[in-house]
């Protein structure tokens, strides 16, 4: 028939069935009989000893490495090995000739291709970034030749991918070893000892942020113990950004301790947030830039018209003095930092008595 006939896709599903164009393994023959031309070339494969066979897919397996096709150049090696690994057929080592071929020399040939697939299966493996893959195919080779130098190569370009710096190394120098002069092996040398450089540097850098971490950490807990402050965490924190207690200077506890305050009016569903007011300040100190707000339509919340409250550890209420500083207000435990800030209740002072006992009705103490 001809081609006209068919569609783009039908003609490349037609090529891919003929052994010289395929790009994957088509058995079919595209109406569900077999593939006859592959059969062929299957059967031709397998003619031979167990050398012969695994010699011709390790072929097939360099020539597809060479144009870089690394998936399939794997699968050839991998049946090349399968081919060593069958029970020797009897008559297999008699040759066209009639002659019988010695099987030392046999499994000699057999060792050097067992070696040569295992080696260049390493390489695809590491192309296709299956480093255990490939430090298993190195380990394979090494077992039967240690002095391989590509194995020992390609296991440290292992190792150093997965940032395995010792074993990288030492598989570099026991390739040197073999090879002081191996280019590829000095080179990944240099790679391995900058990567480790680099890595090491990484790490002393974070030791020193963490016990920097640890050190602000512990002086802070200093710092609230001897306050008296107390703080608790719950499963529901807010996200304040980059506010947090702190020192002013971290490294002094009985340095300026600064809070997050976050101003609630609970009669209109509005808020304030101050990243961080000094203990040595009151919270009406920080109302006074914060009021009069721009939702006030009826002018409520004047400075001089408001009053704070603060909830308690017991669930209770305690009236903010308008002199009264953070530090006193916190120092003592009994209204405490939660989830690193502290909330503060502003309503107008008209509706203050309303709004405490409907507090106190949802929290049952009515």
């Amino acid at each position: 028939m001809a081609v006209r006939e068919y569609t783009a896709d039908e003609v490349v599903q037609m090529l891919n069935r003929t052994p010289l164009f395929m790009t994957s393994l088509d058995e079919s023959d595209g109406a569900g009989g077999e593939n006859i031309e592959l059969e062929a070339l299957k059967a031709l494969a397998y003619e031979g000893s167990r050398a012969d066979v695994a010699a011709n897919f390790r072929e097939q397996g360099n020539e597809n490495a060479r144009v870089r096709r690394w998936g399939v150049a794997r699968g050839f090696y991998e049946q090349a090995l399968g081919a060593l690994r069958q029970e020797r057929r009897e008559g297999e080592l008699v040759d066209e000739e009639g002659n019988l071929r010695s099987v030392e020399e046999e499994e000699k040939r057999e060792r050097v291709l067992e070696e040569a697939c295992w080696v260049n299966k390493a390489l695809c493996e590491l192309e296709l970034r299956n480093y255990r893959a490939c430090n298993l195919a190195c380990a394979a080779t090494l077992r039967l030749n240690p002095t391989n130098v590509k194995a020992w190569f390609r296991s440290a370009s292992a190792c150093l991918a997965l940032d395995k710096i010792p074993e990288a190394a030492d598989a570099c120098a026991r390739g040197l070893e073999i090879d002081k002069a191996n280019a590829a092996l000095l080179a990944l040398e240099k790679k391995i000892n900058a990567r480790a450089h680099y890595l090491g540097a990484q790490m002393s850098a974070q030791r020193a942020r963490e016990e920097k971490k640890r050190r602000k950490g512990a002086t802070l807990a200093a710092a609230l113990g001897k306050r008296g402050i107390v703080t608790r965490v719950t499963d529901k924190a807010p996200d304040t950004q980059d506010a947090e207690v702190a020192l002013e200077d971290e490294g002094d506890e009985d340095s300026l301790l600064k809070v997050p305050v976050i101003f609630l009016y609970p009669l209109e569903a509005q808020s304030d947030f101050v990243k961080g007011v000094g203990e040595d300040e009151s919270l009406f100190g920080h109302l006074e830039y914060v009021l009069p707000v721009p939702w006030d339509g009826e002018g409520e919340y004047g400075l001089e018209g408001v009053e704070c409250y603060a909830e308690t550890a017991a669930g209770g209420l305690v009236k903010v003095g308008r002199k009264v500083t953070l530090g006193k207000l916190l120092g003592g435990g009994r209204v405490e930092v939660v989830d690193g800030l502290v909330t503060v209740f502003v309503v107008p002072a008209a509706k203050a008595k309303g709004w405490i006992e409907e507090f106190k009705r949802r929290k049952g103490r009515g």
